[in-house]
């Protein structure tokens, strides 16, 4: 076939590659798991050889998808309507918090039906409790872990019996992340609890290492602002 031959992608069917995230209700997926476990999910598609074996049993449905434009949809489902999608021909990830099940590639015109009913809007999630490191404070490791478990233990105080008993629940679930420079500032003057160094070791004293910021104190802010 001549390079005036091959079809123009938007001129071929249209596929697209299903992801499904399980999103239980009242235990969903921190985001940066859901957004990791996307990427792992597509790698693991790839590699499968029922995707890369030139007899493999998804590929054709792969070659007509990446000869169109490239695709990917992404919905959501949860305990029934879960166990329906998990019983479809795919590959499930799990990755920390989330688990994501990724399919062959399907018309964009003709989805199975038990993936076609599932929710593509809504999928809004969180980060567990991110504390966030300074990044403009070089701290070796030891002095960072010593600067979380002080912020950890600030955010523990200023929470309620209610607050610290979901938190326990949920096995403390926390992220800790290096700030954006930009926003620092920002996290620092906001009300939330931050660490300040006694500089016996490594900065200054004074120094503002991690500013821990858990959901319900960001809540609480945000009342006493209204």
């Amino acid at each position: 076939m001549t390079a005036e031959e091959i079809a123009d992608p938007d001129e071929v069917r249209q596929y697209a590659l299903p992801l499904v995230l399980r999103v239980e209700r009242g235990s969903p997926p921190a985001r940066t798991d859901a957004l990791e476990g996307a990427a792992r999910a597509v790698l693991w598609f790839l590699a499968d050889p029922r995707v890369n074996e030139p007899e493999g049993e998804w590929a054709p449905a792969v070659r007509a998808w990446t000869d169109a434009r490239i695709r990917k949809v992404v919905r959501r489902a949860r305990g029934a309507a879960w166990e329906r999608a998990s019983a479809l021909p795919g590959i499930t990830v799990v990755h920390r918090s989330a688990e994501i099940r990724v399919y062959p590639p399907v018309p964009v015109d003709n989805w199975p039906p038990d993936l076609a009913k599932l929710q593509v809007a809504g999928t809004e999630l969180e980060d567990p409790a991110p504390l966030w490191l300074n990044p403009e404070l070089p701290m070796t490791a030891g002095k960072a872990m010593a600067q979380a478990g002080h912020a950890a233990q600030l955010a523990w105080w200023r929470l309620g019996p209610r607050v610290r008993s979901e938190w326990r629940d949920l096995d403390f679930d926390l992220a800790v992340r290096t700030a954006a420079p930009q926003r620092w500032a920002e996290l620092v003057h906001s009300g939330l609890p931050v660490v300040r160094d006694g500089g016996f070791t490594e900065v200054a004293p004074g120094s503002c290492t991690v500013v821990a910021d858990v959901p319900a104190l960001r809540a609480e802010r945000g009342a006493m602002r209204q």
